[in-house]
């Protein structure tokens, strides 16, 4: 039996030499039932070849990644206790149990638990799914759904459960209806005030530029026509969509009283944006001139990354200047706030 010190003995007394690959290796043919015979062979590289010349190419760089915008920490006006209570998960039951939808929820509104804790909200109707890209909207994008039928029945069942004296009712914007949904918020404005006797302020989207659809919901009768004005002139298409048309909005909003005057108007703008004091202060003027009644104005928050960033956080005290000015400048009714919204505390401003 031989052990490995035996092998190596044996091969340290071996007085062959080493063994050395042929220098050329010939395959002469190789084939098979479906090729024609190819003759190959394989000839090692000479050790003598020198090495190639590295060619005088250019060096590359991947070019360097943008940064992702950093995140705005909100100031400390911005933070608060939320609210909590039976009266936010009652309108949270309610809500579900009727199959509705909240601008609340869809648009993520910092007030939402504030309102709910107090049982009121803002009614979203036509679906949760929008046709425009707004670019600080964090409501659904896509395809849509059919109206349902039964749809102001439900809006008005729940503005009577929630025992509302005024109902505010938006909608998303819908252009893939010819009318963008202006016959249904006619009904749904019948329906509630017939159930309720409430009060009735509408949201609404432009229509785009389609007058038959604003004369449909003035009919109504809303007791209060808003339609937000969102940003200024110059911020217009990039915060709204390239449908949007700053100057529609002002039509928009002049046709609404030259058709009833006894309707009040009202429009908000969000802050924050880019906007200089004196574009915000020349759009008031604008609002005023085609008669609008009730101002609000807000900051705006990023509701994602993807999303318009925050340019400003505007403090308190500029609200508090901003409200002031447009008073002085004629607004019936002015909240101007942080925290404000389109609808936030809609029936004091209402009512006052």
């Amino acid at each position: 039996m031989s052990t490995q010190g035996g092998c190596l003995a044996d091969f340290a007394r071996c007085q062959r030499p080493p063994c050395r690959l042929p220098a050329r290796r010939r395959i002469d043919y190789y084939s098979d039932r479906h090729t024609i015979p190819v003759r190959c062979s394989f000839r090692p590289l000479e050790r003598s070849v020198a090495p190639l010349a590295m060619l005088d190419l250019p060096i590359v760089t991947a070019p360097p990644s943008e940064p992702e915008p950093p995140v705005r920490r909100l100031p400390p006006w911005l933070r608060r206790n939320v609210p909590s209570g039976f009266g936010l998960h009652a309108t949270a039951e309610l809500i579900s149990d009727l199959n509705l939808a909240t601008v609340c929820e869809s648009a993520k509104c910092p007030n939402r638990s504030e309102c709910w804790s107090q049982k009121t909200a803002t009614l979203m109707i036509m679906g949760e799914v929008c046709t425009r890209p707004c670019g600080f909207c964090s409501v659904k994008k896509g395809r849509t759904e059919a109206l349902e039928a039964d749809e102001p029945a439900r809006v008005a069942e729940a503005a009577a459960r929630m025992d509302l004296k005024h109902v505010v009712i938006t909608s998303v914007t819908r252009d893939d209806l010819p009318d963008g949904g202006a016959d249904h918020f006619y009904h749904c404005v019948l329906a509630v005030r017939e159930r309720t006797g409430a009060s009735v302020e509408v949201l609404t989207p432009d229509f785009i530029h389609c007058r038959e659809a604003v004369a449909r919901v003035v009919e109504a009768v809303p007791e209060v026509f808003n339609h937000n004005t969102e940003t200024v002139p110059r911020l217009y298409r990039e915060v709204r969509g390239r449908k949007s048309d700053y100057r529609w909005t002002l039509e928009l909003l002049r046709r609404v009283k030259a058709m009833n005057p006894a309707i009040k108007t009202k429009s908000g703008l969000m802050l924050g944006l880019g906007e200089t004091t004196t574009e915000v202060l020349d759009t008031l003027a604008d609002l005023l001139e085609v008669g609008c009644d009730f101002l609000t104005l807000g900051q705006y928050l990023q509701p994602t990354r993807e999303h318009l960033p925050v340019v400003r956080y505007l403090p308190p005290e500029e609200f508090d200047e901003l409200g002031e000015r447009a008073r002085r400048m004629g607004f019936r009714q002015v909240a101007s706030g942080p925290f404000v919204r389109s609808s936030y505390h809609a029936r004091e401003m209402a009512e006052s």
